[in-house]
């Protein structure tokens, strides 16, 4: 169960983190020589830590299975992280209005014009919400991960090398089928 509620929750989280920062974030006007100009910033005009902490937590919620012990819990803690890194970019950047200001400087031509009329939306608080299904996967995956089921080792080679057999006496070892049937030994026959 907490296997299913973790993937569901960083997947979703993931998803909604970067489909957050891609929407207006923020809007407000500047003043230039024929009035009033529009303006507006998406969440990666703002800042690109959302995005890029929701990728990683992506990537650590798949690592979380290919790895185990120890390795399963530092990858744990790394999509908990994300999670958290999410939630608090997003959060600073509710209020954030530094990139409307290099905007209206580029529209008006002059480097100290501000925006003004700012207003804000309520997708940074979406890409939060997102972090913070990041973060509670992350936090099932530490407390629950060492009862998930891992990769299988079954293609895994040992430490020991293993004893060659040889090919039957008599047998041309040139054939086509030779060659197969080293292969199914072991044997590498080049």
């Amino acid at each position: 169960m907490s296997l299913a509620v973790a993937l569901l929750c960083g997947a979703l989280g993931a998803a909604v983190a970067l489909l957050s920062t891609r929407q207006r974030w923020s809007e407000g006007t500047v003043t230039v020589a024929g009035g009033p100009f529009p303006l507006i910033a998406k969440g990666s005009d703002v800042t690109g830590v959302p995005a890029a902490l929701a990728i990683v937590g992506l990537a650590a919620l798949v690592a979380v299975f290919a790895v185990r012990r120890a390795g399963r819990f530092m990858v744990a803690a790394l999509l908990a992280l994300s999670g958290a890194g999410t939630v608090v970019a997003a959060l600073l950047g509710a209020s954030d209005s530094s990139a409307l200001d290099e905007k209206a400087a580029r529209a008006s031509g002059d480097t100290s014009a501000t925006v003004q009329a700012l207003s804000h939306t309520a997708w940074p608080y979406v890409a939060a919400v997102g972090g913070a299904l990041i973060l509670l996967a992350g936090l099932l995956a530490l407390r629950y991960g060492r009862l998930w089921p891992g990769m299988s080792g079954r293609y895994e080679r040992g430490g020991t090398a293993r004893a060659r057999r040889r090919a039957p006496a008599g047998a041309d070892a040139d054939r086509p089928e030779e060659l197969w049937k080293a292969l199914d030994r072991g044997e590498d026959p080049t």
